[in-house]
């Protein structure tokens, strides 16, 4: 009944050797995993680069697209100009400051403070 009451001792070859194991293997594995997630992370084909390389991905997408958008836009007015008199006089008005005959144009000139 007396030894439920001490502390059972282990041999200590043991315990030391389970201590100085453990220590190589993390000391193992940092060395290991350290290089290996830092390639991962910071190499030309890392995860960082990557990244980067999709988000530049994306904003030329939006570039393209809304080049496109301009492209149809263009077209559409040359098309207009083409063939539509009223398109035509319209940018020979807005553009070029042109007049019909007859008609008296008035500038209005703001004031500055």
């Amino acid at each position: 009944m007396d030894n439920q009451y001490y502390r059972k001792t282990r041999p200590k070859l043991k315990s030391w050797l389970n201590r100085t194991l453990r220590k190589k293997f993390v000391l193992l594995t940092l060395l290991i995993a350290l290089p290996t997630i830092s390639f991962m992370m910071f190499s030309n084909k890392g995860i960082i680069q990557r990244l980067t390389l999709e988000r530049e991905k994306e904003a030329m997408r939006i570039k393209i697209n809304q080049t496109l958008q301009e492209q149809q836009k263009l077209q559409q007015q040359s098309k207009a100009l083409d063939s539509d008199p009223k398109a035509i006089e319209k940018v020979a008005r807005e553009k070029y400051g042109m007049i019909r005959d007859g008609e008296t144009v008035y500038k209005v000139r703001k004031e500055t403070e």
